[in-house]
């Protein structure tokens, strides 16, 4: 007689994967494609930039953290919306973080398409796209400990680049082998100063690399599937400030320091621009490979938060019920496979309707970051005050200079997204994203309505006792 199938997902993670999806999670590919345009948008001045969103991820950080250590959960965030602020709140920052991450699957797996294809050109680009994306389907469904394997490698991979990147440049920078001389700090105040565009271009440059650090949030999704998720969860919350400095601020600050901002090699790859101004030999394939790695990182890490996403809406009703059914293997397969479904039409629409279809979908999840970040911020408020009053023993992460500091960081992204709509770089992005967000909400508030309600107490305990029930795994 074989044995009963799971009842819900399984603590497959291991301590050496989370801590490695911890301290990868901050580095997705972004940072080595995207951050050329953020130097040529601010120049130096983009330091203050990291440093500003950096801030902003590590306070948000704290917060996630606090409610994760109290309850942890595969829902996480769009959990604690749901408890704090209500159905309606947990249903549309959970199906728009669903959707910001299915649309991200398609980019990734067209990027790592890119690269492969410029490898073994006689392989058409959508089979590689359909090639990688079976791969790491087929890795995500077997079991939550070989996503972990797969990940703690593409993790481990990119922090080690970084790191090689950082000590090199730093060398280089002082003059020492591989440089040919010190450069100094020159780069940092010619070519215009440290802000050559004016203090506006601060802004401009937050708005270029605030999605980047999306991913930062993943480790609280997957501690619930850890033997000891209260403990995964103080370590990475602890680690996140080291992290943002070390791999952001310390490879960006090797980048303008070494090359003039305004070197058209910057713009278009900075990291191999400081590569080959070192005469490291073979400088772009190295990248590529990195870049490769941080790419199926992504894409690997993007359909297990997708999957986990659409598993805690079916628990709680707000998605399919069979989303919350899992395999042998204690992975939510159906949730899974309808994660990949969406991210396989959005590939297609990468390659047919490059400049419309998938230019919208890109646009319209564009500031689901921001969104998530302010629904943290608020659920923190609500469900700090429930756990004092019910369950204060479980506050072993507490947010710093409680609340003052919450309203801090909700001004600061509510400023951001004002600017967003100010900047004509950023306004459609803001202005499709907010018409998603409206339409997902409308649906969540019409499909409340309809449930049964749970009484007058029920709202302000609920956050409460959820929060000092033990996580189900």
């Amino acid at each position: 007689m074989g044995a009963d199938p799971p009842e819900g997902l399984q603590a497959g993670l291991k301590n050496r994967h989370l801590s490695m999806i911890a301290i990868g999670g901050v580095i997705g590919a972004g940072l080595f494609v995207g951050s050329g345009a953020g130097i040529a948008a601010a120049g130096p001045g983009i330091l203050i930039s990291y440093a500003l969103t950096g801030l902003l991820v590590v306070l948000v950080m704290r917060m996630l953290g606090e409610m994760a250590a109290a309850s942890p959960t595969s829902g996480s965030f769009s959990a604690y919306a749901d408890r704090a602020l209500g159905r309606w709140a947990g249903f549309t920052i959970g199906w728009l973080y669903w959707f910001f991450w299915s649309v991200v699957l398609a980019v990734e797996a067209t990027a790592a398409a890119t690269i492969l294809t410029g490898w073994v050109p006689a392989v058409p680009q959508w089979a590689w796209a359909l090639l990688v994306m079976i791969v790491l389907t087929g890795t995500n469904l077997v079991s939550v400990g070989s996503f972990g394997e797969f990940e703690f490698w593409f993790a481990g991979i990119k922090v080690v680049a970084i790191v090689v990147f950082i000590v090199v440049g730093a060398l280089a920078v002082f003059g020492l082998p591989p440089g040919d001389h010190a450069v100094g700090l020159s780069n940092l105040t010619g070519q215009g100063g440290f802000l050559p565009h004016g203090p506006g271009a601060i802004l401009s440059g937050m708005l270029l690399v605030v999605f980047s650090f999306m991913g930062s949030e993943i480790v609280t999704l997957a501690a619930s599937e850890s033997p000891n998720p209260v403990q995964a969860v103080r370590k990475a919350v602890s680690s996140v400030i080291w992290r943002i400095a070390l791999f952001y601020l310390g490879s960006i600050a090797v980048i303008v320091t070494l090359l003039p901002w305004n070197d058209p090699a910057v713009r278009k790859s900075p990291y191999v621009a400081v590569l080959e101004s070192l005469d490291i030999p073979y400088a772009g394939t190295v990248m590529d490979v990195v870049v490769l790695t941080a790419v199926l990182s992504c894409l690997n890490s993007g359909l297990y938060t997708a999957s986990r996403m659409a598993f805690s809406l079916g628990e709680r009703g707000d998605a399919p019920r069979s989303f919350a059914t899992v395999n042998k293997g204690g992975v939510p397969a159906v949730a899974t496979w309808a994660s990949v479904a969406f991210g396989f039409i959005a590939t297609i629409f990468s390659y047919t309707s490059k400049d419309t279809v998938f230019q919208f979908l890109l646009n319209s999840s564009g500031a689901v970051a921001l969104f998530v970040w302010l629904v943290i911020c608020f659920s923190q408020l609500r469900m700090r005050r429930d756990i004092e009053r019910n369950a204060p023993e479980r506050l072993t992460v507490r947010m710093w200079l409680y609340p003052w500091l919450t309203y801090a960081t909700i001004g600061l992204i509510v400023f951001v997204v004002g600017y967003m709509f100010y900047d004509p770089d950023g306004r459609e992005q803001m202005v499709l994203s907010v018409v998603a967000a409206v339409v997902v909400l409308a649906v969540g508030l019409v499909l409340d309505r309809r449930r049964p309600r749970e009484g007058a107490e029920g709202d302000g305990a609920a956050a409460a006792g959820e929060a000092a029930r033990p996580v189900k795994r």
